[in-house]
């Protein structure tokens, strides 16, 4: 009788836990920015410095994950605002609602809602999770306290690349293999991660997708204040591959815009673009 009461409290203690588990973690981003700029006479643009500080600052922020055992929110924290044009140069990244955004992931039933905005339009894309189908190794490396274990995945893509003189865009396309690196941590065990990412027996401190990496720099474990999860549910509900086709419409418009603007400018300014 006594082992069966001990082994009912055991199953309570874990219930219960597992119930109130509940954590806070920090992450920083950062995205490798390659571009050239070239005035009429085929020189390096006095400007490409500036531009390429302004876009290292744009990628850089920062992000708070509260997570439970099954559920997760993603929001960028409060920054300072964007840089300012600088000599006529402005520059936009599309595709990133910026401090509005938050991303739900709902790892039990596999499913994600991301609340997000374009030029003031909210938008609630609901989805099913990507399955990552990491490949596991035995690497490890240490990420503060934590010991991590690598995992990868390829994917195939198409990649756009551009060039822009007197106002006119030119697009190159290529399918290039992007290789995604994580290192997770089964020392916080949740199937967890920042942004899209998740499926691993731990949760992930550092991704390196392509040219952007995502690093956890504080985790905060059952914090005394506890920690709000909210499932986004304002905003007009899509599918991402609709979300997808709104942002590239939106996309087009929003040069065919600029090249009218251009026009009737003396081609003294320029902008850049960045699909993010």
């Amino acid at each position: 009788m006594k082992k069966a009461i001990a082994i009912i409290t055991l199953f309570l203690s874990i219930s219960i836990y597992a119930q109130g588990f509940q954590g806070k973690a920090t992450y920083k981003t950062h995205r490798k920015v390659d571009f050239k700029m070239k005035d009429k006479k085929g020189n390096n643009s006095d400007l490409q410095k500036q531009l390429q500080a302004q876009l290292l600052k744009q990628f850089q922020k920062t992000y708070t994950l509260n997570f439970s055992k099954t559920e997760s929110t993603y929001k960028q924290n409060a920054a300072l605002s964007a840089p300012q044009a600088q000599n006529g140069v402005s520059i936009k990244i599309m595709g990133n609602g910026g401090g509005t955004d938050v991303l739900y992931k709902n790892i039990a039933d596999k499913r994600f809602v991301n609340k997000t905005e374009i030029s003031g339009k909210r938008f609630l894309i609901k989805d099913k999770l990507t399955d990552f189908d990491w490949e596991m190794t035995s690497e490890t490396k240490n990420i503060g306290n934590y010991t991590c274990y690598k995992a990868t995945k390829k994917r195939e893509e198409t990649r756009t690349s551009f060039s822009m003189t007197d106002g006119e865009r030119e697009e190159k396309k290529e399918k290039v293999t992007i290789e995604t690196v994580a290192w997770y941590t089964p020392q916080v065990a949740v199937s967890n991660g920042p942004g899209s990412f998740w499926g691993l027996p731990g949760l992930i401190l550092e991704i390196q997708d392509g040219k952007q990496t995502i690093v956890c720099t504080e985790i905060v474990m059952n914090p005394s204040d506890k920690v709000q999860i909210k499932e986004p549910s304002k905003g007009k509900k899509v599918t991402q591959k609709k979300f997808d086709k709104i942002m590239e419409k939106h996309s087009k418009e929003m040069m065919e815009r600029f090249k009218s603007k251009r026009k009737s400018k003396d081609g003294n300014s320029f902008s850049i673009e960045i699909q993010g």
